[in-house]
């Protein structure tokens, strides 16, 4: 399969093959989380918009975003709101949390199909980015997990963050295991409360992001109005683009 390197900076490689695009968050050191800060979540951004832009000549364009490593994303980066908060954490949060707001309405605006191909794990705001994307493929055997880890972090969330997942995880109890006790989902649980929809059973010892590719090239081929799709996306959750303030055509 011929990959098109287009992009890579220490945190990010962008790269296409045939009609889809591949946005891998790249380790910069031995164990790296892929933790979310202003210079992460900016740099995140410029990427997605750029995909944006070369999908426009791209019949069919479909974003996979997965990651090196141990983990998809470990959430927040608490040692840079440490660091840089100038007296106060909570400012740092607030901007971390602002940040990544525009990640979400930037995913979901997307006029592509998205897909998260997660070969490790996912938690607290990583979670919330796996659950941004329209499909989710995880690595069934020795996998990762899923995991909302906000009562653990001791810290009030924004609203968007609840909204995500009442629109994305429809079993209530469900919604109650991931933000109320905490609980750790892996392949087999996702795939029960519906968040793997793609043959997922036939792929169990396949890589996320082999699987993901897959898709992709079956997305491909209905080759989507991205306007229109955006649009019906959107549609999809009202909730959540009320609390994005994400308007649409139609007005989410």
């Amino acid at each position: 399969m011929e990959i098109n390197f287009i992009r890579h900076c220490p945190n990010f490689r962008l790269e296409q093959f045939r009609q889809s695009f591949v946005l891998t968050l790249l380790e910069t050191r031995k164990r790296d989380q892929h933790l979310l800060n202003p210079t992460v979540i900016d740099s995140f951004r410029g990427y997605l918009e750029e995909v944006n832009v070369k999908s426009k000549a791209i019949p069919g364009s479909v974003l996979i975003t997965t990651a090196q490593g141990g983990l998809f994303c470990g959430g927040f980066d608490f040692r840079y709101a440490r660091s840089h908060a100038g007296g106060s954490v909570d400012r740092a949060f607030k901007e971390m949390t602002d940040g990544f707001k525009d990640v979400v309405k930037d995913l979901l605006s997307l006029p592509m199909p998205t897909i998260a191909a997660i070969n490790g794990d996912a938690t607290e705001a990583g979670l919330m980015l796996a659950l941004s994307h329209d499909h989710l493929t995880m690595r069934q055997v020795d996998g990762p997990y899923l995991r909302a880890e906000l009562l653990s972090r001791k810290r009030s969330y924004p609203g968007y963050f609840a909204a995500l997942i009442r629109s994305k995880v429809g079993c209530p109890l469900a919604r109650r295991k991931l933000l109320l006790s905490d609980e750790q989902i892996d392949a087999e649980a996702a795939a029960k409360i519906g968040l793997l929809d793609w043959n997922h059973e036939v792929a169990s010892e396949k890589d996320a992001l082999e699987v993901a590719k897959t898709q992709a090239d079956e997305l491909a081929k209905k080759e989507w109005n991205g306007e229109l799709y955006a649009e019906m996306r959107q549609l999809l959750y009202p909730e959540l683009c009320k609390e994005l303030e994400l308007t649409s055509s139609h007005d989410c």
